[in-house]
């Protein structure tokens, strides 16, 4: 363990440093936060059936989605991409650790050190003059915390899956696009899934994504009760398992038939 504590430690500081690109990304995230907000006030104004979800809490939802974009699975570790495509991988074999928890360590680090450098700022822009409202009681926030402890792994783990396509393909963007894409729209990211037919929302309550962005966030902003929380992380922890020996299976395979050329 400690091997992966010391992987974890110098991926975060090296993602800390990257200061100047996080600023750029608080400016777009907050400018598309703003941008949200005035379509889904205009939807409300628009009608005045009931809804899933208060107005104030959809604010504070958008407001959660742009502040923990970076921790969604839709980008991946491309040095390991260019590993795997230049036949730099071997050295990855050579390490005298398990190669997936390598790999996952790496993308742990990097979700969190990018994370924390946009979703600080975002808090406190958004929290003193947009809207952003702290948790109802202190068992939400708990919940919440728990939650997004789990939306970590869970997307930890879709993300080393999609790397490990790159063993099969020529180039993985394309399988990355088509995550991304599932990702932001099953998540909840784009729009909250409480506001989806509701013939879609038994589906949706299944599947891996939803723990992603709606269980958090809507523990966090009240929608949910906090006594939810523990079949919710449990959902969490249990579709990460499965992803986890879905992805050590595949790596296995993946490296059983790996042929590098070069001298």
């Amino acid at each position: 363990m400690k091997a992966y504590r010391a992987i974890i430690s110098a991926r975060f500081r090296m993602f800390l440093q990257y200061r100047a690109a996080a600023i750029a990304g608080v400016g777009t995230q907050l400018f598309f936060g703003l941008v949200l907000i005035m379509i889904y006030e205009a939807f409300y104004r628009s009608s005045s059936a009931p809804k899933p979800m208060s107005y104030p809490q959809v604010v504070t939802y958008v407001w959660l989605g742009q502040a923990f974009l970076a921790m969604l699975p839709w980008y991946t570790d491309y040095e390991i991409y260019g590993l795997i495509r230049t036949g730099a991988v071997a050295y990855e074999l050579l390490r005298p650790v398990d190669l997936y928890a390598f790999w996952y360590c790496r993308i742990l680090a990097s979700r969190s050190a990018s994370t924390l450098l946009r979703a600080v700022p975002i808090f406190l822009i958004a929290g003193l003059f947009l809207g952003l409202r702290p948790p109802p009681t202190l068992a939400s926030a708990a919940a919440w915390a728990l939650a997004m402890l789990g939306a970590l792994l869970l997307g930890c783990s879709i993300s080393v899956l999609t790397m490990l396509s790159l063993l099969w393909t020529t180039s993985g963007l394309g399988i990355t696009q088509l995550v991304s894409t599932v990702v932001l729209v099953l998540s909840g990211m784009s729009v909250p899934l409480p506001l989806f037919p509701d013939w879609a929302r038994p589906i949706l309550d299944v599947l891996p994504f939803r723990g992603l962005v709606d269980v958090p966030f809507r523990l966090y902003n009240g929608s949910l009760p906090p006594e939810e929380v523990l079949p919710l992380f449990l959902q969490q922890l249990a579709w990460t398992a499965g992803l986890v020996l879905l992805g050590r299976w595949l790596l296995g395979r993946g490296m059983r038939r790996l042929v590098v050329q070069g001298g």
